[in-house]
């Protein structure tokens, strides 16, 4: 598990919050479900950091705010994805709980940047 709690830069949190979903699931899950969510997770963690790559080197306001935004909607798509995964037993509880909360502080701060630029 990569997901490092004294780490502050917030590029190197979603890429080792993406790494760790990775790590997790470095072994293909067997189950029809296991697979279909895995995979977007995979898909969806990812992607928080490659968006917020791109509204790092936005060259509007507005275009850094709606990547801003899109990196937002793909935590929370994350964060369903884990809970839905926990409920399902899909994943071990400890290992979710680190996950999650990872998620959720991310999710704060992505919040308070596009509350501070809008």
């Amino acid at each position: 598990m990569i997901v490092a709690k004294n780490d502050y830069d917030l590029a190197d949190r979603l890429e080792n919050f993406a790494a760790s979903i990775i790590l997790q699931y470095s072994k293909m899950p067997t189950s029809y479900a296991a697979q279909y969510l895995a995979q977007q997770l995979i898909r969806s963690s990812c992607s928080t950091a490659l968006n917020y790559g791109e509204a790092l080197g936005a060259g509007t306001l507005k275009d850094q705010l709606n990547k801003l935004r899109i990196t937002l909607k793909e935590l929370r798509e994350c964060l369903r994805n884990l809970n839905i995964q926990s409920k399902a037993k899909l994943l071990d509880d400890e290992v979710v709980n680190k996950l999650r909360n990872e998620n959720d502080q991310l999710i704060r701060i992505v919040v308070t940047i596009i509350k501070n630029k809008s």
